[in-house]
């Protein structure tokens, strides 16, 4: 788990601190305070870097247009803060604890071709030239690090963006839930934990909405040739297409899937209030504090929604949890992105007075 966490030069985070994490953090803020991006900048670090989590990040924020090799410095720009590039060790992208004892470093670096020798042939391999040098005749690469271990990529030779790259680190097993887009393959998630203790809490899960559910399954439709989830309901026959029960449960299947699936890792949640009615929200938030605990799971949630907070502190404060929670409250004053800091105790307080939190 991260105990603290500072992000530098990473979309609109030039520099974001927060000096102690729970186990689940809740982030709030108006629009364009960072919420999504601190989400982003958690799981370059959880993936370790791993160029496709990159790749799938500039997807989904409409970044993406293909492979061409001449689009490949351009496309990694865009995730730095201003969308420049450049080789100053100041400017990298930094995301992790705040003593650099967990942390991933993404930079731009210059390179030349350099023949050299193996064994009794020479070939032409790279060099990584040092950050300060002054030569106009160099290559751009990218580079990850972790520690004293790094991975380079070497933008301007003719294969794409997706070959000719291997990421040297493992990734922290992570879930990650973004606004508007479920998770792809719920049936591969559901697959994971069949006949396992972690099947019965998905059931458990559903039932918070639809108290009749007694078993799920993924079927194949044969029109579109994806695995979509039927339930068998008490006292019906035959079974029901689980996307014609509504947003609220299909969001809830996902949360829950997620979950159970990050064991000693991370779940991270953009949006948690999706098509939930607030009647739900401080049921399910009871089975991510167990759940978080019970599978050791750093859990990171954004939301607008004051049903959200409200369900999360009512959890948080209840007599039975024993799992540390905090709210990190963000604001944009002039460009920079500060926070503040609920603890449970003042959150209660919080909620209690009608002070906004969002």
């Amino acid at each position: 788990m991260l105990d603290s966490l500072l992000i530098k030069n990473y979309r609109i985070l030039k520099e974001f601190k927060v000096n102690a994490l729970a186990q689940i953090n809740l982030i709030t803020g108006k629009n364009n305070t960072g919420k999504s991006t601190i989400l982003e900048a958690i799981s370059l670090y959880t993936c370790k870097g791993d160029l496709s989590c990159i790749l799938q990040l500039l997807k989904d924020n409409g970044e993406y247009f293909g492979e061409q090799q001449e689009l490949n410095i351009r496309l990694l720009s865009s995730v730095f803060t201003d969308r420049i590039i450049s080789f100053d060790p100041q400017s990298a992208i930094v995301t992790g604890n705040i003593d650099n004892t967990q942390y991933i470093r993404l930079k731009f670096v210059k390179y030349v071709d350099e023949l050299q020798k193996n064994g009794q042939e020479h070939i032409v391999g790279k060099k990584i030239l040092p950050d300060n040098s002054e030569t106009d005749d160099y290559k751009t690469g990218f580079t990850v690090k972790i520690n004293n271990s790094s991975s380079q990529l070497f933008l301007e030779e003719k294969f794409s963006l997706m070959f000719g790259y291997r990421n040297l680190f493992i990734p922290d097993k992570f879930q990650y839930i973004r606004a508007g887009n479920t998770v792809t393959d719920t049936g591969k998630m559901f697959d994971n934990i069949i006949l396992t203790d972690k099947e019965k809490y998905v059931i458990e899960a559903l039932r918070i909405i639809e108290p009749r559910t007694e078993r799920i399954a993924f079927v194949m439709d044969e029109y579109s040739r994806k695995r979509n989830a039927v339930v068998k309901l008490s006292n019906a026959a035959g079974t029901q297409s689980l996307k014609s029960m509504g947003d609220g449960i299909n969001h809830v299947l996902t949360i829950i899937l997620a979950l159970v699936n990050a064991e000693n890792g991370f779940l991270l949640i953009d949006e948690f209030e999706n098509g939930l009615h607030y009647s739900v929200q401080k049921q399910l938030w009871k089975m991510i504090f167990k759940l978080s605990q019970m599978l050791n799971i750093q859990v990171f949630v954004t939301t607008h929604s004051n049903d959200c907070i409200s369900g999360f502190e009512n959890v948080l404060n209840s007599s039975e949890n024993t799992v540390k929670g905090k709210l990190i409250r963000l604001e944009n004053i002039n460009g920079h992105i500060k926070h503040v800091e609920y603890l449970s105790d003042e959150l209660k307080i919080a909620n209690e007075q009608k002070i906004e939190t969002r």
